[in-house]
């Protein structure tokens, strides 16, 4: 008898062994909700074959999924809600060769939205969003060649100032097309930003520094001659007062001697 329940309990706790094993190992590499995945996967935007392929594409999400397996090499985010990517997004992703955020509505890229990817990710595509203004922060480490055609990209100082501040490939910023401006007068909507060297979208801000520069010089300079004037005229009166004093004491020492010769004399 107690053999058979010792053979029982070893039953169970194999059942146990191989339950917990088999969870553990589902938690870790399962697939996302309302996505669907696939192993070995060839990339379609530059990654290579292999590893697994997480598809999320057109379910109406509006933030991005957390429980993306650690392991995803390939993640299909495109035709969505999405109207934002916050900082940290994708922490985690560390084999992460492909990302598709294509057709959605983001208007904002947080500053670290793509980081922990830099080593990683070799295509990203941000195309046919609302994305307006440039922030270089948000691809902090990134190498990669991005697709960021299709957006109402705002051309101004800053976004000239930004573009060196980034790694992503340089053909990657020939998809920033200027859809307005500022100043408008430069006449580059429509343009390629990137391929038209000879703008300069600072040429105003250049011009207001000056400018600023000028009156802040010109405030200064008016302060110095108005202290040098109050200064020469402190100067004179206290010079007319001294000399005014100078002058009468003559004529004190005179009434001096006369009242002494009075005395002498009496």
């Amino acid at each position: 008898m107690s053999i058979l329940i010792d053979y029982v309990v070893m039953c169970l706790l194999l059942h146990s062994l191989v339950l917990m094993t088999f969870c553990f190992n589902n938690a870790a590499t399962s697939c996302s909700k309302r996505c669907y995945c696939s192993e070995g996967e060839g990339g379609g935007g530059g990654g290579s074959g292999g590893g697994k392929t997480v598809r999320c594409s057109n379910q109406k999400l509006t933030e991005i999924p957390q429980d993306i397996p650690n392991d995803t090499r390939r993640v299909y985010l495109d035709f969505n809600l999405l109207t934002s990517i916050p900082a940290n997004a994708f922490t985690g992703l560390s084999h992460l060769v492909e990302l598709d955020l294509s057709h959605n509505d983001i208007t904002q890229l947080e500053s670290g939205a793509f980081r922990g990817l830099g080593s990683s990710l070799q295509f990203l595509d941000l195309s046919a969003n609302k994305l307006a203004h440039f922030n270089p922060d948000s691809f902090e480490g990134l190498r990669a060649r991005a697709n960021l055609t299709n957006n109402p990209w705002h051309c101004d100082c800053n976004l000239q100032m930004a573009m060196p501040r980034v790694d992503l490939e340089p053909v990657s910023l020939t998809g920033i097309v200027c859809q307005t401006s500022d100043p408008e007068e430069m006449s580059v909507q429509g343009l390629a930003f990137l391929l038209e060297p000879d703008v300069d979208l600072c040429v105003v801000m250049k011009r207001t520094t000056d400018v600023a520069m000028l009156v802040v010089m010109f405030g200064w300079f008016t302060m110095v001659i108005s202290y040098l004037v109050y200064y020469v005229r402190a100067n004179q009166e206290d010079a007319r007062r001294h000399l005014e004093y100078l002058k009468s004491l003559p004529s004190r020492q005179a009434k001096s001697e006369e009242s002494s010769t009075i005395s002498t004399v009496v």
